[in-house]
């Protein structure tokens, strides 16, 4: 979807029948029977049901590889290669097609993969909740779109690459694992483990490497509050009335607020619940310290473009489109013309 959404032309293979397994993850379903969950990752794709099993249709598959510029896939390990449409045939058959391939666990491994299960064995769960608690996954399937990043990355970087002159067959083809994509963004928890040698813990709303940087409850609702330097935290202090924390020398690193987090985060606890959420946003933002308020999901919603037919406008600088489609809405149109339907379409 984000590379539709930067203007490439996108064909999705489905399955005949069924289609995608997404289109019946809900509800909620939309009027013509589609889920959300469905809708919010296949704008400006076009539909192609296609049976593996069927010659025809995997000759049609192989003529849209020859004019291809990528091709992206998350088989398991020989699905393709025994149809004759792997990417060692393929890549061999076409010097300038580019291969992504988006796996569970590693190329060699068979097992499926997701979100769910990545979170919960690449260290996610064993860091999100609160310090006591029971592990908890985050509450989107970011691993899937962490991976899914990686992958748009790698993808341009291999159209990079073919601009500037031939390329050899395994630098044509990259493979984007769910598993190494999560661990990767453990960034600086992985970081603290290699560097300590002890194992990283679950910490809530807390941060283990900076203090104050968590969730106080003000008098009516809760707030955000991410002193992230030294002079925030002076500016801090001061607009909170708390002087005699601005004065404590003991407290003017950030390694000495995290020797002492309990003091101050009792000190801000009391602070914070004497006045409303608003008023304390007020006098931090005149203080220039990042705050911010806990706000639903509908609230949050509000702030960007968003359409109940397309999801949330692209955070790239791309454009939606097209709606995403409904199974093999545009199979005869690729099926008699390939990839010069979309021109067609476009008018050209």
């Amino acid at each position: 979807m984000a590379l539709g959404d930067l203007g490439a032309d996108v064909i999705k293979i489905e399955r005949p029948g069924s289609g995608d397994d997404s289109r019946g993850w809900g509800p909620p379903f939309d009027e013509r029977g589609e889920s959300a969950y469905f809708l919010s990752i296949n704008r400006n794709k076009w539909s192609v049901a296609a049976d593996l099993d069927r010659a025809g249709d995997v000759q049609l598959i192989t003529s849209l590889a020859a004019d291809a510029d990528v091709v992206v896939e998350n088989f398991r390990p020989g699905m393709l290669e025994k149809r004759g449409i792997g990417a060692s045939v393929l890549l061999g058959r076409h010097p300038r097609l580019l291969w992504a391939t988006i796996t569970g666990f590693g190329d060699e491994s068979t097992r499926i993969g997701y979100d769910f299960v990545v979170q919960a064995e690449q260290g996610w769960m064993a860091i999100t909740g609160e310090p006591g608690g029971p592990p908890l996954k985050v509450g989107v399937a970011l691993a899937d779109v962490i991976a899914g990043k990686d992958a748009v990355i790698a993808i341009l970087a291999l159209l990079a690459a073919r601009a500037r002159g031939p390329m050899a067959l395994l630098d044509r083809r990259v493979t984007i694992s769910l598993a190494h994509s999560a661990t990767a963004a453990l960034v600086n928890v992985a970081q603290n483990v290699l560097v300590s040698g002890d194992d990283a813990g679950r910490w809530g709303n807390a941060h283990p490497n900076l203090v104050p940087y968590q969730l106080f409850d003000a008098a009516d609702r809760p707030l955000a509050l991410a002193v992230g330097t030294d002079a925030q935290w002076r500016a801090c202090s001061l607009a909170l009335g708390l002087h005699e924390l601005a004065d404590d020398p003991s407290l003017a690193t950030n390694a000495g607020r995290v020797a002492r987090r309990e003091h101050v985060v009792s000190h801000l606890t009391s602070r914070f619940r004497e006045r409303p959420a608003a008023e304390w946003m007020t006098v931090l933002s005149a203080a220039e310290v990042p705050a911010g308020l806990v706000r639903s999901v509908r609230e949050a919603l509000g702030s960007v473009a968003a359409s109940p037919a397309t999801g949330v406008a692209p955070s790239l600088p791309g454009t939606v489109r097209s709606p995403p489609p409904r199974l093999d809405e545009h199979g005869t149109a690729v099926r008699e013309l390939g990839w010069s339907a979309f021109s067609r379409a476009r008018g050209a």
